[in-house]
């Protein structure tokens, strides 16, 4: 039985009293039936929303340790790179790119310091591509009119002064590698360095420099002498059979070199940055490359390799200009004209060659002195403190490094595994811990 409005009953959908339920919102409620669901009455916040002024469901409450994530762990931030490299231990790809940046960004010093070292090699080159093709008609004439003892004064004086041009290349090769450090070690922390700039800081480093060129020149020459030694003594020794003996030692010797080359390879970095003398230099690189000559190897050789394959790729069509302009473009020249296109291509291979003898010098140079920075710091913790550096702005016009503690070993501290801080005395930060406190 339906109810009736006069006993008090409401109807279906309807409140008692006969009126319709009011909307909070100023309307009546649709339908006339019970308010909008969304918004209670009493003022209190939408379903969904905690009550107290809390956030809404799924948001994180407020953090109370400042900005730093809940139960006090730091947030990784990524190491500062100021410069050409990111300021901590490098990845192999970071070498090769810090290298190209560094050679861009300061061409004036390291391509122009290479040229110098090439150039000498140059002027060679074009002289006796000159000679030889000027001469080549008549030095069989020439040499059977000398006698023995003439021929052999020549022959002697000839390889004495190429000899000569060798030693002078390799000591100004060392000066200037070691010079060149410095523009690379500026460009970690974005400051650039003029040619000028360049010498005059590493101008007092000059010494110490062809000091360790003769020290290393003297090693090698030693070893050469002796392995010339042994191979008389076994020759004259044991005969033929000998000479089975000398391939395996040969190889051995050749072996021991790449070792120690890769051990003494970041010596004049030292030099310049660390300040130190010659001998010191060749034990501190022997220290700072251990356990990382593996590394250290694969990085060169891949280095040399790339330089190698790019030099060639660039010299073959300068190799083959004489050839095309004698065959293709002029082939009835006569003698006087192939004389002429001979000394053109051999001047113009002497000049490119040069060119990417320079740039090719200046790559692996930048390589080596990454590779010293990277050691550093992983020793030294280098990283860190050219951050201070940085952030401080001490010495804008110096060598970024020099004046850095050396590492030493202590308890606990050991070495290459980033246990040691810039003091040697407690372990250096995790490398996330930038830049909220080292």
């Amino acid at each position: 039985m339906r109810p009736s409005q006069g006993d008090g009953q409401s109807s279906w959908g309807q409140p008692a009293g006969g009126r319709p339920p009011q909307n909070p919102s100023g309307g009546p409620a649709p339908w006339g039936r019970a308010p909008v669901w969304g918004t209670p009455p009493g003022g209190q916040p939408a379903w969904g929303t905690p009550p107290g002024g809390q956030p809404a469901w799924g948001t994180p409450p407020p953090n109370p340790n400042g900005g730093l994530p809940p139960y006090n762990q730091r947030g990784y931030a990524a190491p500062p790179k100021p410069g050409i490299v990111p300021l901590r231990p490098l990845m192999f790809g970071e070498i090769l790119d810090g290298s190209f940046q560094a050679i861009r960004g300061n061409a004036k010093a390291m391509l122009g310091a290479a040229l110098l070292v090439q150039s000498i090699a140059a002027v060679v080159a074009a002289v006796l591509t000159t000679f030889t093709a000027t001469s080549a008609a008549s030095i069989e004439t020439w040499a059977a009119g000398l006698t023995d003892q003439d021929l052999i004064s020549f022959v002697l004086s000839f390889a004495g002064g190429i000899l000569l041009v060798s030693v002078l290349t390799l000591f100004l090769s060392a000066v200037l590698q070691g010079a060149m450090v410095v523009p690379l070690a500026r460009a970690v922390l974005n400051r650039s360095t003029g040619f000028g700039q360049m010498w005059k800081l590493a101008r007092s480093r000059v010494w110490p420099l062809i000091r360790l060129a003769a020290l290393l020149f003297a090693g090698g020459l030693l070893a050469v002498l002796l392995f010339a030694a042994l191979a008389v003594l076994l020759i004259s020794t044991v005969g033929a059979a000998g000479a089975l003996v000398l391939i395996p030692l040969g190889l051995l010797y050749v072996l021991l070199f790449i070792w120690i080359y890769i051990k003494l390879m970041v010596a004049p970095a030292v030099v310049v940055v660390e300040e130190l003398g010659a001998l010191d230099s060749l034990s501190r690189s022997w220290q700072l490359t251990r356990n990382n000559w593996w590394r250290l190897l694969g990085i060169t050789l891949v280095v040399s390799i790339m330089v190698g394959v790019i030099a060639q790729v660039v010299m073959i069509p300068v190799s083959l200009l004489s050839s095309f302009y004698t065959t293709v473009v002029s082939p009835h020249g006569g003698s006087e004209q192939a004389l002429m296109t001979a000394i053109v291509a051999g001047v113009a291979t002497a000049v490119i060659g040069a060119l990417v003898g320079a740039v090719g010098f200046a790559f692996q140079t930048s390589v080596m002195a990454l590779l010293y920075l990277d050691l550093r710091m992983r020793w030294d913790g280098l990283d860190i403190a050219l951050l201070r550096q940085l952030e401080s702005g001490a010495d804008p016009d110096g060598v970024p490094g020099r004046g850095v503690p050396v590492y030493r070993t202590g308890p606990g501290n050991g070495p290459g595994n980033g246990q040691g801080n810039v003091m040697g005395n407690g372990p250096r930060p995790p490398y996330g811990a930038w830049p909220n406190g080292r």
